[in-house]
């Protein structure tokens, strides 16, 4: 793209990479005349200023001259303090002359601005370059095979590289400076022959030449990185090359650059990217090389005239200048553009050329001059085919997923096999910045594959820090080994019961015992109740006199008791523990649990835990808890995670746990999963179930904690906390996702560590059975799959009473499930936790070393549970009405069928936002943003609403937001796109 033109027939160069701001020197050519036929000769300078649009360069100064130039270069000497501000400009005349100018001094308009000249050579001075690591030192070539080395702090006195040997002797029209070896030197002549000096022995070291005899070279210049290489120009019509050579192998050049029709006129090597080398020729073309790979990147748009001088700008490697035989300096710009305003110029000066006269004598004023409105090329011009050099990063990194992070460099090009492209290497290294939370994490995979549940809490006791931590693993450790020991069947003391909290009384309340503080006669007394010992509990009662509470107690222990009792029963007494005597008796546990003193939780948890029937068990449980977690004192709140342990209410037990801890520490997040591991794990192997399902509080948490171990890198244990697809994931709307589980990473890990790659899961598979014939189908069973045989061992009543007496509880957990794999046939399917979720149940095995089976009675259909939502609030009701009115909206306009088919998705989508809002669990910042959405989406500015959208998910916490934010991204984009 062109950037800037100067209307002059001259020579150029640009101000050294040190200076600031980018000049631009002209010098008027030797042997060529002007459109105004002038002998007139001039330096001038003029300003690059990228930032004015217009194609005109600001003159900065000029200098009447008496010479013609044949070659301009402008070089840092003096720059540092020396004298010389913006460096020296060195002219070669045509009249032999080697002159110094001082540029700052022709820019300030002084007369007296020649440092030093000299009329040494015997003809024109076609050949100048500066050392680019001694800036003093000036290399000028003429005629008559003539090289001087001059020291512009000695300008009188230049040396030669060697003894004027040639044969036979002939004009130089290149000399150059070796870019990595300050002492080397090399130039050509038109015959095609180079040669190359050593200066600290002045002394021609090599010579190359084309053995064709038709290589008349016209440019030279050195490799800015490979100190051996350099490419030589041949103007020749009937060889428009440029050729590669390598000094190493110096018998024919290794590389040939064959594009021009015409002779090569000037090239020159970029000195910030070695993969871009220009050249201009006869053929009117300007193109740009990649050396390496004689690949054209680029073609710089020409006039018609030939271009006889190019040069790249030292401190922006992105311009060039160009110098055509039209009488114009055109800059040009690498990196693509618009050529729009060059147009434009050319109209404004047809328009100036006439002013505003009128030549037809119509006493009219001439409007500007307009462009005619025909179809015209494109405007635009491609950058380069590739980065260059400049503009690359040179090194790069980015975190990926599971905790990795990817580095890169760009390694520096061999230098024994410069054209051979350079292999990158990318490092890939694991981040790990949670140690702790990784090494508690392995123990309890570890104990996962191992079952040793029992240990583990037994660990947990050892090292808990206080006693609440204590008594909670201790109630776990309990439950487990009721688990493993089978204490569902062959406790001694309840081997008729079939509930596991049931059976875990007994073994608790030799714990909850020693916590009771109070131990005096009533404190023996309760003791005795929470054990069950009536006996003992109204001989306390007749010892302290309480006659009418040992009758109480004598009516439950029996006849004879009650006989016993009544003969010492002369009085009624009330006392502090009548109201426990009464519910021990009525078996009222729900008014007791309502009213009770909180500080006395313990004592009631356990006799709720001795007396409570198993189908309202796990609800008294659930209701101690609640007032404990709804209490002041935050230590209460914290016991009521020992109740919903008690009740195997899991959901409950995490959300007090959440409420209670420090969610965002991964080791709060790994104390919770340890409990909830080992407490599913018992429940299930006590039920001789399938798992349990999962609410959505711990799906979230589940999710978290998978997340969390991906992003160490525990890829393989993280796929472990993931159910093996969404449906698995109880929610409020079985329409909508589950609100909590990170689809993306569910799906990515999967792909990386398939079923069965490592761990054992807390998600086990379903497994179905078709080899028993299936039992009769009476309304609301499995018609299409077979009820496998399971054992019934002594003292376990049938399952389908357990399903009767303990709904909340059911010995068989279902789990849903969007497909099954048994054969089809038909018939109704079992439902439960919805509409439309069929479930399936997992066999019970039996105990080590019992023998026998007996068929299983059907089982008998629950019905489903309708599941009431609350409303949402009044302020927030009107972003459900906004965003499922836009999707209204855009799919009255859809055509595509897929574009349908997402905004359906999204409307049952967003559901996990109103459930959100309904349970007003989101912050402030995020409820505002969305309403700030809501507002764009009314103003139908669906920009400014992705904009808000970004700033949110940027700013918020993703597991509160992953549910419904990139759904919602696709709405407003979907509107964006629709125009709705």
């Amino acid at each position: 793209m062109k950037l800037k033109e100067i209307n002059r027939t001259a020579i150029q160069s640009w101000s050294p990479a040190q200076h600031h701001p980018i000049y631009l020197a002209t010098g008027t050519s030797a042997q060529q005349l002007d459109a105004s036929f002038s002998t007139n000769a001039s330096l001038e300078f003029f300003e690059l200023d990228l930032t004015e649009p217009s194609l005109d360069m600001k003159s900065c100064g000029s200098l009447s001259s008496s010479h013609r130039y044949h070659k301009l270069v402008w070089g840092p000497y003096g720059m540092d303090g020396q004298g010389h501000p913006s460096g020296v400009l060195i002219a070669g005349g045509e009249n032999g002359n080697v002159i110094l100018y001082d540029s700052a001094k022709i820019m300030a308009g002084e007369t007296d601005v020649i440092i030093a000249e000299s009329d040494k050579h015997t003809g024109p001075v076609r050949a100048l370059d500066v050392n680019p690591f001694q800036t003093n030192l000036v290399a000028s070539g003429g005629n008559e095979s003539e090289i001087y080395i001059w020291d512009m702090n000695n300008f009188g006195s230049p040396m030669t590289p060697g003894p004027k040997t040639q044969v036979p002797v002939e004009d130089i029209s290149c000399v150059s400076w070796n870019r990595q070896v300050q002492h080397i030197l090399a130039s050509a002549s038109p015959s095609g022959r180079a040669s190359v000096w050593d200066l600290r022995k002045n002394d021609l070291i090599i010579k190359v030449s084309d053995h064709s005899n038709r290589m008349h070279c016209s440019g030279l210049a050195w490799n800015p990185e490979v100190a051996t290489q350099l490419v030589l120009s041949s103007e020749d019509d009937r060889m428009p090359v440029i050729q590669m050579w390598d000094l190493r192998f110096a018998t024919s050049p290794f590389k040939i650059l064959e594009n021009h029709t015409r002779g090569v006129l000037a090239i020159a090597w970029s000195l910030a990217d070695p993969e871009l080398l220009l050249s201009c020729g006869k053929d009117n073309r300007i193109l740009c090389w990649n050396p390496n790979t004689a690949e054209v990147l680029y073609e710089l748009p020409t006039s018609n005239q030939w271009c006889f001088d190019i040069q790249w700008c030292p401190r922006n490697p992105a311009v060039l200048s160009a110098a055509s035989f039209d009488g114009h300096i055109n800059v040009h710009s690498i990196m693509g553009g618009s050529n729009q305003a060059q147009s434009q110029r050319h109209a404004d000066q047809i328009s100036n050329s006439f002013g505003n006269m009128d030549p037809f004598g119509t006493g009219q004023t001439l409007p500007p001059l307009q462009l005619p409105q025909t179809p015209a090329p494109p405007a635009t011009v491609n950058p380069l085919k590739k980065p260059p050099k400049w503009i690359r990063r040179p090194v790069g990194a980015s975190f990926a997923f599971g905790g990795k992070l990817v580095s890169l460099e760009n390694p520096k090009p061999n230098p024994q096999q410069p054209q051979q492209p350079a292999s990158h290497v990318v490092h890939v290294s694991q981040v790990v910045t949670e140690t702790a939370f990784l090494k508690r994490s392995d123990q309890l995979q570890a104990t996962l594959s191992a079952g040793s549940f029992v240990d583990f809490c037994q660990g947990k006791i050892d090292a808990a820090e206080n006693e609440f931590e204590k008594t909670l693993w201790l109630i776990l450790k309990v439950i487990s080994e009721a688990a493993v020991r089978h204490y569902i069947f062959i406790c001694s003391k309840c081997f008729l019961l079939n509930n596991l909290m049931k059976c875990l009384s007994v073994h608790l309340v030799i714990h909850v015992s020693f916590l009771l503080s109070d131990f005096n006669v009533d404190g023996l007394i309760t003791q005795a109740l929470l054990t069950g010992d009536f006996e003992g509990a109204v001989e306390l009662c007749l010892h302290d006199n309480r006659m009418a509470d040992s009758i109480i107690l004598a009516i439950a222990g029996g006849v004879e008791l009650l006989q016993k009792t009544q003969k010492k029963y002369f009085t009624k007494t009330h006392s502090k523990i009548t109201k426990l005597i009464s519910a021990v008796v009525m078996k009222d546990w729900h008014d007791i649990l309502k009213t009770c003193d909180l500080q006395n939780w313990k004592e009631a948890l356990a006799a709720v835990m001795t007396y409570a029937q198993p189908e309202e068990f796990s609800a008294l449980c659930d209701l101690l808890g609640g007032r404990l977690e709804a209490a002041e004192d935050a230590q209460l709140q914290a016991q009521a995670c020992l109740c919903y342990i008690c009740a195997g209410n899991v959901e409950k037990l995490v959300s007090c746990w959440t409420r209670a801890q420090d969610g965002h520490c991964p080791l709060s997040l790994q104390d919770l999963v340890e409990k909830v591991v080992v407490l599913r794990r018992a429940v299930e192997q006590t039920q001789r179930s399938g798992p349990t399902a999962i609410g959505i509080l711990l799906a979230e948490k589940m999710s978290q904690y998978a997340n969390l171990l991906a992003s160490q890198g525990s890829l393989s244990t993280a796929i472990t906390y993931l159910p093996d697809n969404t449906n698995q994931v109880p929610h409020l709307d079985s329409a909508a996702p589950p609100k909590s589980i990170t689809i993306f990473t569910r799906i990515y890990i999967k792909n990386q560590y398939p079923p069965g790659a490592g761990g054992a899961s807390i998600y086990q598979p379903l497994q179905y059975s078709s080899a028993a014939a299936p039992p009769a189908e009476p309304p609301g069973f499995l018609s299409q799959y077979t009820q496998p045989a399971s054992p019934v061992y002594p003292g376990q009543p049938p399952i389908s009473q357990c399903l009767s007496s303990s709904p909340s509880h059911p010995p068989f957990f279902p789990t849903a499930s969007s497909s099954f794999s048994a054969p089809p046939s038909s018939g109704a399917s079992f439902q439960h936790g919805g509409p439309g979720s069929p479930v399936s149940y997992m066999p019970l095995p039996p105990p080590s070393g019992f023998s026998g089976t007996q068929l299983i009675p059907p089982l008998q259909s629950i019905p489903a549970e309708k599941i009431m939502k609350k409303p949402i609030p009044d302020e927030h009701l009107v972003l459900k009405t906004t965003f499922e009115g836009l999707i209204q909206k855009c799919l009255a306009v859809a055509t595509d069928p897929q574009t349908k088919r997402k905004l359906d998705d999204a409307n049952k989508r967003l559901e996990a936002l109103y459930d959100k809002l309904r349970e007003q669990t989101l912050s402030p910042a995020i409820v505002g943003g969305l309403h700030n959405i809501a507002r764009s989406i009314e103003a139908r500015s669906y920009t400014e609403g992705l904009s808000i959208h970004t700033h949110i998910v940027s700013n918020s916490n993703f597991s509160e937001t992953s549910a419904f934010m990139p759904v919602l991204k696709v709405v407003l984009t979907q509107a964006n796109r629709l125009g709705v």
